[in-house]
């Protein structure tokens, strides 16, 4: 790929030029001109294109448009233009500090290891923070939404719950349908019984549970009423099951599962995943992949391999992208990037971060392209979008310029801004000099 040759003073004076034009529109009538505008849609990238965007919706792409009165209008320089970009399954906004129990809220223990209750039908949206410091952080690097995970634990169950789209603007809310996620393979194993052939068995009684099968009263059921609820709408309207397996042998069991009980999945993790990618295409299940997974480190993942996203996308698999790592969200372009290097086309690379998981999460209709009907959700960047040394010049939410400003960047600003006396309202230094108290 290419590296981007914008020098840094380069770009932050243009930066800070879109934020000072964006201070005076308010209003969301924005018109950014001759941009390198890749839709990640049947358009694909228009090279010296405008994008009309009004109301929070992208209105017109292409060359030559006009601006409406009153419209701010930003000159892009023929740099590269994109949706905001998926963060992958994350726990942002539902964690602070990892170490931290009392900011972590992805997960539900029950207590009790060996008490085998399982609870679908817990959200972990319910707990998501709007106001959680990893949201800028992450956004002002070009991640403009997540899929919040909900995560298996010791005193848990392979069923973690549900989790859900979010964006990374403010909002409270979740957007498009839930989502269902398990955990399964050896990772798993400690939660059924130290075997993972017993998870296929606690799957099948599940779904019997679900469907009126076997009796709520049994004393073997392993569902509460609202449980059998949630896991039927899963079994029959087709909501998503995301998994996360990594072995091939589990992940065959996991097609045979999924058609025998007619159920939607997806994986993540999905290391040995390019195995059966014939299989996976057939069955039209999309994959989200870390491509920096190479290292047999763990029995599930022998065969993990460069080239997992390359070969996955010849076959005609859907290839997503997702690190699992809240606080590092934004690098998951880096993952996208790797994955260009070693075989998978360009265009879907930035697939993976775009259409790809808004198709998979139910939420294509709104975001993951740049398209007339679409959120105006856009990031316009110094360089390549797949580049690590390119860095986000601006992002717009809805049309609206976010300001481009983390607790990192303020951290930054304070501690490199030239020093002013304390008695003249200055801060200390991050650290003291040689021979200062």
């Amino acid at each position: 790929m290419k590296r981007s040759t914008m020098k840094p003073f380069a770009a932050a004076a243009l930066a800070a030029g879109l934020v000072l034009a964006a201070t005076a529109a308010s209003a969301q009538e924005v018109l950014i001109r001759n941009a390198k505008v890749h839709t990640a849609g049947p358009q694909g990238t228009l090279d010296g294109a405008d994008v009309l965007v009004s109301g929070g919706v992208v209105r017109a792409v292409g060359p030559g448009l006009s601006a409406p009165a009153g419209a701010q209008v930003v000159d892009a320089q023929g740099r590269s233009l994109t949706p905001t970009l998926f963060g992958g399954i994350t726990e942002i906004g539902l964690e602070e500090v990892s170490a931290e129990e009392s900011t972590v809220d992805a997960s539900l223990a029950l207590g009790v290891e060996t008490e085998m209750t399982v609870r679908p039908e817990f959200d972990v949206t319910l707990a998501y923070n709007p106001a959680s410091v990893l949201v800028p952080v992450a956004r002002i690097e070009g991640i403009g939404w997540t899929l919040l995970g909900a995560g298996s634990t010791p005193g848990g169950s392979i069923v973690g719950g549900q989790g859900g789209v979010v964006r990374l603007d403010g909002s409270a809310d979740p957007v498009g349908p839930r989502v269902l996620f398990v955990r399964l393979g050896s990772n798993a194993s400690g939660l059924t019984g130290k075997s993972r052939a017993a998870q296929w068995m606690l799957l099948d009684q599940l779904v019997e549970e679900a469907r009126g099968r076997i009796g709520a009263d049994s004393n073997m059921a392993l569902l509460t009423p609202a449980g059998r609820r949630t896991l039927a709408h899963y079994l029959d309207n087709g909501g998503r099951i995301v998994v996360g397996v990594d072995r091939a042998a589990d992940i065959r069991q996991l097609l045979r599962w999924s058609e025998r009980q007619h159920v939607r999945i997806a994986i993540s993790g999905g290391a040995e995943a390019w195995r059966l990618a014939s299989e996976l295409a057939a069955a039209k299940v999309p994959v989200f992949i870390n491509p920096l997974d190479d290292l047999p480190s763990s029995f599930d993942a022998i065969h993990a391999s460069f080239d997992n996203a390359a070969r996955l996308d010849a076959a005609g698999v859907p290839v997503g992208f997702t690190l699992g790592d809240s606080h590092n969200a934004r690098k998951v372009r880096q993952l996208a990037g790797n994955a260009v290097a070693h075989g998978l086309p360009w265009e879907q690379g930035l697939a993976g971060l775009t259409t790809v998981p808004a198709q998979a999460f139910g939420v294509a209709d709104r975001m993951g392209r740049i398209a007339p009907g679409q959120r105006a959700d856009l990031v316009l960047w110094s360089g390549d979008p797949l580049e690590v040394s390119t860095v986000a010049l601006q992002v717009w939410m809805d049309g609206r310029a976010i300001p481009m400003r983390s607790r990192q960047t303020e951290l930054r600003d304070r501690y490199l801004r030239p020093q002013v006396p304390r008695d003249q309202g200055g801060l200390p230094r991050a650290y003291p000099v040689q021979g200062e108290p």
